[in-house]
Parts: C-alpha cells; structure tokens; sequence
C-alpha cells in the first residue's frame, strides 16, 4: 500500500493546474495531428484526390490506347487497301474516275452580300 504525503491546498492547486496543461497540450497536439492526417501534404483528403486523378490518368490512358489501335487499323487500310485509297483520293482531292460526271452545288448568294 501506497502512503501519499499530506499536501497542503497550494499544492494540490499546483497539481490540478499542471495535469490541466497537460491535458490541454495533449488536446491541442491531437487536434495538429488530426488535422494533419486529414488536410496536410500527404493527409487523406489529398490522397483521395491523388486516387482519383489516377483513376481518371488510367481512363485516359485506356481512351488513347484504343484511339491509337484505331489509328493503327487505319494506317493498315491505306498503306494496302485500294478501296480505302480510292475513297480518300475522293474525297480529299477531288479525283473522279474517267467517265465519271461531277455536280458541284453552289451556294446562293445572301441578301445584301456581294
């Protein structure tokens, strides 16, 4: 069994008022360390967000990947596909086959243009 000293009123005040600033320090370091987990540099927040732009990197990363097997596919059809060929020079050249008679619309002029 433990005997404690007979202290007198000035001393247990000192006491309470040191375990209260303790506890408050402890409070207050809790709360930094709190708020540094959820909102610093490296806290949850951030983290989540870090999780999402990667999620949304990988979607990216997905979308180009299939644009580029497109691409690719493309390539294939008009380094060796003559109907492909053919439609292109069509359409982005003007080219016609002999015989072949070409309509060409034009638009009408709007009022008050010249």
């Amino acid at each position: 069994m433990l005997i404690k000293p007979n202290r007198g009123p000035a001393a247990l005040t000192r006491q309470r008022r040191a375990v209260g600033i303790m506890k408050l320090v402890a409070l207050m370091l809790g709360l930094g360390l709190t708020g540094s987990l959820l909102f610093g540099d490296m806290g949850l927040i951030q983290y989540w967000k870090m999780r999402q732009h990667a999620r949304q990197l990988e979607e990216d990363i997905q979308a180009l990947r299939q644009g580029n097997a497109a691409l690719r596919l493309e390539i294939e059809r008009v380094q060796h596909d003559p109907a492909r060929i053919e439609e292109l020079a069509r359409e982005q050249l003007g080219f016609v086959r002999k015989g072949e008679t070409v309509y060409q619309l034009a638009e009408e002029p709007r009022a008050g243009s010249n």
